[in-house]
């Protein structure tokens, strides 16, 4: 994710999609907090405590009331210097907070870091005397993935509805999957992982939930979830219907939105898309994406939300998505393996890095001149 690439021109809806579909509204961007700016803001979360916390690639999480009229926001926790940033996808890329994080003030990470470089997925505690700041001592590690190359970090970090955590990795790096990462189970790269945070068994400071797909596969690491992922940059579950809905950056040609389903391998490297990419015969049957789209319209998506707030009446239940070099932001619909209506709902110039999600439901729009924007339906339509 976050490649430095040229912007590509603005094109039509994304191949394999329906038509427009004029009851999905176009919409404009507006700025949520107008006097907050942050340096590469890469995610936005709320804690279910009336404040927003937005993710600095450079290594901080900042803090602020959700109120549009808030004039400052304040570091909740500094990590710059354990932090790796030497390329352009590294960096403190992901946040989310435990359920019960009221009453035990767990929360959790995942970043680059150095010596060796590897991604770091680790739990931290809030300050219970200052509520506006974290406790950097506090940091355990939880889980370590080596890498090889500085791109294909992935990273999302989320609690399910089944109160587990899920974390999507990259394939590690370089171009083409080098070592086949995602296909192999008895690597953590190129997956989605799934873990119980609240115990510890077998070793680990996290224990792995008893119907994990792989728990008791002989050299398969137990905590993955999903596999055959290039890198999910952005993955979030539907608030109504559970689904946990991913977008997949493409290699060269292809961008994907999956639905992503306990066990699934949704084809990397073997393919790209829907496409052949590598030559090779899969053990079980490949999931197709739920929406591709090619280079012509752009050339690294941005995994979104299904839109359950209010403000948008005519985006509910639609997925919202974006594409980081385009800047291009769609939406779809979808029942079963049918994509029922989808459109591009917003062209604008700006790099988006990342969409949040408020407590209503309402979507936020993390972007690279350093604003946090909300959407709104364009007036006329």
């Amino acid at each position: 994710m976050l490649p430095l690439l040229a912007a590509f021109g603005l094109a039509a809806a994304p191949s394999g999609a329906a038509p427009g579909d004029s009851e999905l509204p176009l919409v404009r961007m507006v700025r949520a907090f107008p006097a907050l700016e942050f340096e590469r803001p890469v995610f936005l979360t709320q804690a279910g405590d009336g404040r927003m916390f937005v993710v600095e690639q450079g290594g901080r999480i900042l803090v602020f009331p959700d109120d549009p009229r808030v004039s400052q926001a304040t570091v909740y926790l500094d990590l710059r210097d354990r932090v790796r940033t030497e390329h352009n996808e590294e960096g403190l890329l992901a946040l989310a907070f435990h359920p019960r994080f009221a009453s035990n003030g767990w929360f959790f990470v995942f970043y680059s870091a150095s010596g060796p470089r590897r991604g770091v997925l680790s739990r931290f505690r809030a300050d219970p005397e200052h509520p506006e700041r974290a406790l950097r001592a506090s940091e355990t590690v939880l889980l370590e993935a080596p890498k090889h190359w500085g791109n294909h970090n992935g990273a999302t970090l989320l609690f399910g509805p089944d109160g587990s955590l899920y974390l999507s990795l990259g394939d590690g790096g370089s171009a083409g999957d080098p070592f086949n990462a995602a296909q192999n189970l008895g690597s953590l790269l190129g997956k989605i992982l799934r873990l119980d945070v609240d115990h510890e068994a077998g070793g680990r400071p996290y224990a792995i939930p008893a119907d994990n797909p792989f728990a008791d596969v002989p050299g398969a690491r137990p905590e993955i979830w999903a596999y055959g992922l290039r890198n999910v940059w952005r993955m979030s579950f539907d608030r109504a219907s559970g689904e946990l809905w991913a977008g997949d950056v493409g290699q060269n040609r292809w961008e994907e939105i999956d639905r992503i389903v306990r066990g699934g391998n949704y084809g990397w490297r073997l393919r790209e898309g829907r496409h052949e990419f590598k030559s090779g015969r899969a053990t079980v049957p490949l999931i197709d994406p739920v929406l591709e789209y090619g280079r012509e319209q752009g050339a690294c998506v941005v995994g979104g939300y299904v839109y359950r707030g209010t403000r948008l009446r005519r985006l509910v239940g639609a997925y919202v998505y974006a594409d980081y070099v385009t800047g291009n932001v769609w939406a779809l619909r979808a029942q079963g393996d049918s994509v029922l209506a989808q459109r591009r709902i917003l062209a604008q110039p700006r790099n988006i890095a990342s969409f949040g999600e408020g407590a209503d439901g309402e979507l936020y729009l993390c972007a690279f001149d350093g604003r946090i924007y909300r959407l709104e339906e364009e007036s006329g339509q």
